[in-house]
């Protein structure tokens, strides 16, 4: 027994001499592993308000350059400033995108908001003077149409004889936003016109369901409740009359009834009465664009309105159902639970403002939904090139039954969708980073109340 004893007494001081001697580089003994720094696919942290602000200025540098808004003659692209002489030689001057598109109405709310968390009024005039130049030239064209001397598919066609919610609900909402704020005071014939087309021409299913023709009789695209609830919520908040609030709330609790799945927390992109069953296809921006649609309305809804209970139940059901699903590198996918899907810029940055939105406003607990924001924030960033472009964006996009048509939609810098939530995520962020609420604690982003 003594001789296994001092043996075994031996044994253990060979073994803590050969530690101490000769230990092995990078092992869990000489390293705290722990602390090791992860390769990351995208920063890991909260990003300084003073880098936020290098992201937007660069986004927005790029924008005011490639929209501007000036009437030329399309022969040889002299400027026209007399809204008096317009006629079917005129144009916009040629830019990269289109100054009265739904995709611009997001981009001017986008401006607005970023006006107002930065105090950089650079933002702010983008909006005051491209709404002005609308305000300038859309009255004289409207003449013009009626009185039957310009046809066909003319500058501010959409605006003037909107045929599609796509035509009204954004641009609507982002007019009545700067008119709130006191920048254009002289949007409220737009404004009107817009509001009549949401509320009483659109086509609707037999319970007041704002819905389309296309691709089937009787179709409800997911992406309608963002080209119409906002714009109803802004003109209740304008005019203090409860029917578009009501109007709006309805929207969103007859879409749910149909198109959320509450298992998933997840809406469908497309619904047709008649359909079963229906093929389920989580379409990512589409997604953003209802829990958009719902954290605005929430914004201007009287808190004693009794449909806020069910937003508030609604918001928390989609938001944890998109969490379930960000990817380790922070985007989301195309298609939100097909993992082989390709990972899209535009639906993570609307996903990226509304929760960090939501979670400044306390309707989301800051400790488990501010870390998964700004992961999606830093994701969005890694798409923003030198010149100020954001890459990853599936461009314009139908409806469709089958998952090979999602798959295979192209990505586009031209892709206008990704511009107004890059703006609006970021302007959310620098509020979310106020007060350095952010710590990395143990190696992990930690947020703290």
């Amino acid at each position: 027994m003594k001789k296994w004893i001092a043996c075994a007494s031996a044994c253990c001081s060979f073994m803590v001499l050969q530690a101490q001697v000769s230990p092995k580089p990078g092992t869990d003994v000489t390293t705290p592993l722990h602390a090791v720094q992860p390769d990351y696919p995208v920063p890991y942290g909260a990003m300084p308000a003073a880098d936020i602000k290098k992201v937007l200025d660069k986004v927005f540098d790029y924008l005011d350059a490639a929209t501007p808004p000036q009437m030329v003659l399309k022969t040889n692209g002299e400027a026209v400033n007399d809204p008096s002489r317009f006629d079917t030689s005129m144009m916009l001057q040629p830019g990269d995108f289109r100054l009265n598109s739904y995709e611009w109405g997001v981009t001017y709310s986008g401006m607005l908001l970023a006006a107002e968390t930065s105090g950089d009024n650079r933002y702010s005039d983008y909006v005051k003077k491209r709404f002005a130049f609308m305000a300038q030239w859309v009255p004289a064209i409207k003449k013009k149409v009626e009185a039957g001397s310009v046809k066909g598919n003319y500058v501010f066609r959409q605006t003037i004889e909107p045929r599609a919610l796509d035509d009204a609900g954004a641009m609507c909402a982002a007019m009545i936003k700067a008119t709130r704020a006191g920048m254009n005071n002289d949007l409220r014939p737009m404004i009107d016109h817009f509001i009549q087309f949401i509320s009483t021409k659109e086509f609707r299913l037999p319970d007041g369901t704002l819905a389309r023709n296309r691709p089937q009789k009787n179709t409800i695209w997911l992406d309608d409740l963002y080209m119409s609830v906002p714009a109803l919520a802004q003109m209740g908040k304008l005019t203090g009359n409860t029917k578009y609030y009501d109007d709006a709330v309805k929207q969103i609790r007859q879409f749910a009834q149909r198109m959320f799945n509450k298992e998933k927390g997840l809406y469908m992109h497309g619904w047709v009465q008649g359909m079963e069953p229906h093929p389920e296809m989580y379409w990512g921006r589409a997604n953003g664009w209802a829990i958009l649609a719902t954290v605005e309305l929430l914004d201007v809804l009287p808190e004693n309105h009794p449909g806020r209970p069910f937003l508030l139940q609604q918001l928390r059901a989609h938001a944890k159902g998109l969490a379930a699903l960000q990817s380790g590198s922070g985007f989301w996918h195309q298609l939100l639970d097909r993992t082989d899907s390709y990972l899209e810029t535009s639906a993570t940055a609307i996903y990226a403002y509304c929760i960090a939105h939501a979670v400044n406003k306390g309707w989301l607990d800051a400790v488990a939904y501010a870390p998964m924001a700004m992961l999606a924030w830093n994701a969005v960033t890694t798409r923003i090139n030198a010149t100020g472009q954001v890459e990853g964006t599936c461009v314009g996009t139908g409806m469709a039954f089958d998952p090979a048509f999602y798959y295979h939609r192209p990505v586009n810098v031209y892709a206008a969708h990704g511009y107004g939530p890059v703006l609006l995520a970021g302007a959310e962020m620098l509020r979310l980073v106020k007060g350095e609420k952010f710590k990395i604690n143990d190696s992990s982003l930690q947020y703290y109340k």
